[in-house]
């Protein structure tokens, strides 16, 4: 029986149980009966209930399929080491395009699966940049920091297109840290003064830049905004990273917040419409 009609007739049961048109153990028997087949013919919701219907269902071809392709994967992941480089190359990208397919395809359903499943292509494609440095002898700190910055540029490119805010965040935080690496090669121990200066110019491009985009795109406006704010306190971040003076950073860092909350509090209603 279809399962619309199924429900009807249960529903009918229980109007004839309420209005007493039928005795209760006749209305008993039938929503025992009825119930019982509904829930023999309803599909399982779990995970693996849902797994176990699709292999129950799959036709010769798919199953060959499924075979073919696991044997794939486990031949690529047994040789890796043992491809060409370009080879590895491809396998890598090959490998993080499908794997964004499917994570923007589970997006629709999923918006959180589909997220980590994105995140974790991303992060995995990192990983594999940095294994395959290490694996051909490139450790310099230039290779490593061109890894950085085009990951860096992917996550906030891919993050705007696809409206990923925290991915384009990642991205710009992986940006800064790069910044702040280069800083500390270039200088081991500058003064506090040029610290700030180092950093607190950028803070406002990142102001200007929030409200110059806002017009077209408030998700990255705010996002822009986010990295402007976070770059204000990031003279005293690098200082605890790189620099051994610590009297000055901390007095600078009570200072900031006390200037920065004003700001935010006397221009609350500007900025507020940049990012809302």
């Amino acid at each position: 029986m279809d399962q619309q009609r199924r429900k009807v007739i249960v529903q009918e049961i229980e109007y004839w149980h309420k209005s007493k048109l039928l005795p209760d153990h006749y209305c008993d028997f039938l929503l025992n009966l009825y119930a019982e087949q509904a829930e023999q013919v309803k599909p399982s919701t779990r995970l693996t209930g849902r797994a176990a219907e699709a292999a129950r269902s799959a036709s010769g071809k798919q199953w060959l399929f499924a075979i073919v392709f696991f044997s794939l994967i486990c031949f690529v992941v047994l040789h890796f080491n043992a491809f060409h480089p370009l080879l590895q190359i491809g396998v890598t990208a090959v490998g993080f395009v499908l794997l964004l397919w499917y994570g923007q395809r589970i997006r629709r359903k999923n918006e959180a699966a589909g997220i980590a499943v994105i995140g974790l292509d991303m992060l995995g494609l990192l990983g594999m940049g940095v294994y395959l440095l290490h694996q051909h002898s490139y450790d310099s700190w230039s290779s490593k920091a061109l890894l950085l910055a085009g990951c860096a540029l992917l996550w906030i490119c891919y993050g705007i297109g696809a409206r990923l805010s925290l991915l384009q965040l990642a991205g710009w935080v992986v940006l800064l840290l790069l910044y702040a690496w280069v800083l500390a090669r270039r200088d081991a121990e500058p003064p506090w003064y040029e610290i700030q200066l180092y950093w607190l110019p950028i803070t406002f491009v990142f102001a200007w830049f929030s409200w110059f985009i806002q017009r077209w795109s408030r998700p990255v406006a705010a996002v822009l905004f986010i990295v402007g704010c976070f770059i204000w306190f990031m003279p005293e971040v690098y200082s605890a990273m790189f620099v051994e003076e610590r009297a000055w950073p901390q007095l600078l860092m009570f200072a900031k917040i006390a200037i920065g909350g004003g700001l935010l509090f006397g221009l609350r209603k500007q900025w507020i419409a940049w990012v809302a």
